[in-house]
């Protein structure tokens, strides 16, 4: 509720600097929000909204389960853009069942049409003890073929390129300008700071997340030490790992240059002998000082990245 995003964003400032500019989002489900709530939002400074649309077509919701329809969605879309939000991200998903090529491309040109700033498009991960997992071992679940998952991400860069999307990230595309500043920390390797049960962290070379117990949680909520579990303290390997495939994920790549500045030793030294097979193959490319996946690698990005660890 409005009343409790109010007064956490308020405690926050009491605690913590804020950047004048700072983006502050808020994640929502279509069909949840109403004028009053999207205005209170705005008023304590949430100045980002995401919305978990998944896909345009009432047909493809359904069967991912949501409990939301387009056209609540389009309902939350516009009382967002009346209540003053001009930064909002739509989360898109492909190789839903039954989906086909024309399917997503449909449902690409729909969302891109309502000219949101950001694009989140993730390709359906069939997760353990899931519905479809189960469905899956039964070989019941008609997914695309992989060729036509693999044409769906194609298409996803072309579509939205004319658009005046680009890709900044694997599955994320943005207007000039939009890039998630938050999904930019993360691969970056930016310091984080996780409130809550189960948040996590990451602290200078320290990662680390809270307890999930909440009568824990409530015991020691003045002790800040006391919730902190799976603590791990980072060797240089882990970070030099981190770097890479996490930076990988980033279209720009990762720069040369800061690796040397950080580590202490050229990138070539650490990682010679993955640099050259993969370039080898045409799934790394280099430019300008740094080092990227090629439209090949991205598709094997999983395979190239797992390479990177020590």
């Amino acid at each position: 509720e409005p009343a409790f995003i109010a007064g956490l964003m308020d405690q926050i400032r009491n605690k913590f600097f804020m950047a004048p500019d700072a983006e502050i989002t808020i994640e929502a489900n279509p069909g949840t929000l109403y004028k009053e709530k999207l205005q209170e939002y705005r008023k304590h400074g949430v100045n980002r909204l995401s919305l978990g649309l998944q896909s345009p077509q009432n047909r493809e919701l359904k069967i991912l389960g949501r409990i939301h329809t387009w056209e609540e969605f389009l309902e939350s879309f516009f009382m967002a853009r009346e209540a003053g939000f001009s930064n909002i991200n739509i989360d898109l998903m492909s190789a839903i069942p039954e989906q086909t090529y024309e399917d997503w491309e449909k449902n690409l040109r729909t969302v891109a049409e309502l000219s949101p700033e950001h694009i989140s498009a993730y390709s359906l991960i069939v997760e353990e003890g899931t519905t479809f997992a189960a469905m899956a071992d039964r070989g019941e679940l008609p997914l695309p073929e992989e060729d036509t998952e693999r044409a769906m991400y194609e298409e996803t860069i072309e579509v939205l390129a004319k658009y005046g999307f680009h890709r900044y990230e694997i599955s994320n595309y943005a207007k000039a300008g939009y890039e998630c500043r938050h999904n930019e920390g993360y691969w970056q390797r930016k310091d984080y700071l996780g409130l809550g049960l189960g948040a996590a962290s990451l602290l200078g070379k320290e990662r680390f997340s809270n307890t999930s117990d909440m009568q824990e949680y409530l015991k020691n909520s003045s002790a800040p030490e006391k919730i902190r579990k799976n603590r791990e303290l980072l060797t240089r390997e882990d970070e030099m790992a981190e770097f890479m495939f996490l930076g990988l994920r980033m279209t720009q790549g990762v720069s040369k240059k800061e690796f040397q500045e950080y580590f202490g030793t050229v990138i070539e030294n650490i990682y010679g002998e993955v640099l050259k097979k993969y370039k080898k193959q045409g799934l790394l490319l280099e430019e300008s000082g740094r080092i990227f996946l090629s439209r090949e690698g991205i598709h094997v990005s999983n395979a190239v990245m797992a390479d990177f660890l020590l």
